[in-house]
C-alpha cells in the first residue's frame, strides 16, 4: 500500500484538527454527514468510513437517530500519526474501508460466481445445500450464521477449480473478517432479520449455480452483495431520514457484464 494516507483517513485527520481548534468542544455535535460531504467535497461514502475510524479511536459517539457527538479530545500526538501505524488500533495495511471492500467483492464474487457455474460438481452442490442448512439452523436459533456464510462462499470459489480465484477470495474475507472498522459498523445493525434475506440470497445463488448458469449465478451474487451494501449503508446512516440506499457508488450491473 502507498505511504500516503487513504483518503478516508486524510479526511479523517482534518476533522480531528477541527475538533482540536475547537471548532467542536466535546459534547457538541458533528455537522450533518451531508453538509460534511459538501465541505470536503467527497461523497457521503468516505465521510462515512471517517466517522467509523474517529468512533474506533474513542472521539466521536455515533447515535441512531440522534447524530455524532465528540466524546473526547484527540491527542496531539495521535493527530500527527496517520492511523495505519497505531497498531494500538489493530489497523494494518489491510485496513480498507468497508465499502470499498464490499464493492470489490461484487466485482469480483460475482465473476467468481460465473465461472463456479461452468465447472460445479455435485458433490460440490451437496456440500452447499448442507452449508445452507446449517446457516438457515443457526439463524432460527438466533445466531447470525456468520461462519456458515463464510463457508458457502468458500465454496463457490473453490467450485471454479482455480486456485488463484479462491487465494483472492481468501484475502478479501481476511480483510473483511480482521478490519476492525467492519466490525465497528456491524456493531450498528440491530434487526438480525437482514440474515433471512441474506439466506434467501444464498439460496438464489445455489439455484443458479446447480442449473449451471452463469449468468445466473453472476446475477444472482452481484444481487445479494448490493442487498448486503443497502442494508449496512442504511443503518450507518445517522443524520438523513431520507437516505434512499443508493449514495454508495456501485457500478451498474449492465455497465460491466451487458
Amino acid at each position: 500500500m502507498p505511504n500516503s494516507k487513504r483518503l478516508y483517513q486524510k479526511i479523517g485527520q482534518q476533522l480531528k484538527n477541527q475538533i482540536l481548534a475547537g471548532t467542536y468542544p466535546i459534547g457538541s455535535r458533528l455537522l450533518p454527514e451531508r453538509e460534511i460531504a459538501e465541505q470536503f467535497k467527497v461523497s457521503r461514502t468516505l465521510i462515512r468510513e471517517a466517522l467509523i475510524m474517529l468512533e474506533l479511536e474513542g472521539l466521536i459517539n455515533i447515535k441512531k437517530g440522534s447524530g455524532v457527538y465528540i466524546i473526547k479530545l484527540p491527542s496531539l500526538n495521535n493527530s500527527q500519526n496517520n492511523l495505519i501505524e497505531n497498531n494500538s488500533l489493530g489497523l494494518n495495511e489491510e485496513d480498507y474501508g468497508p465499502f470499498e471492500v464490499l464493492q470489490a467483492r461484487q466485482i469480483i464474487e460475482s465473476s467468481i460466481a460465473a465461472a463456479a457455474a461452468t465447472q460445479v460438481t455435485k458433490a460440490d452442490i451437496a456440500e452447499m445445500r448442507k452449508v445452507l442448512l446449517d446457516e438457515k439452523q443457526a439463524i432460527l436459533a438466533g445466531g447470525t450464521g456468520e461462519e456458515n456464510d463464510q463457508r458457502f462462499h468458500y465454496l463457490i470459489a473453490r467450485a471454479t477449480q482455480n486456485e488463484m480465484m479462491l487465494e483472492i477470495l481468501e484475502k478479501m474475507w481476511r480483510v473483511r473478517i480482521n478490519s476492525p472498522m467492519w466490525v465497528k459498523l456491524h456493531e450498528h445493525i440491530e434487526d438480525k432479520n437482514y440474515r433471512k434475506q441474506w439466506l434467501l440470497d444464498h439460496e438464489n445463488i445455489l439455484n443458479a449455480l446447480q442449473k449451471k448458469d452463469p449468468a445466473g449465478a453472476r446475477q444472482a451474487m452481484w444481487q445479494h452483495i448490493e442487498n448486503v451494501k443497502e442494508i449496512l449503508m442504511k443503518l450507518s446512516d445517522v443524520d438523513d431520514p431520507d437516505f434512499d440506499g443508493y449514495l454508495f457508488e456501485s457500478i451498474p450491473y449492465k455497465t460491466l457484464f451487458q
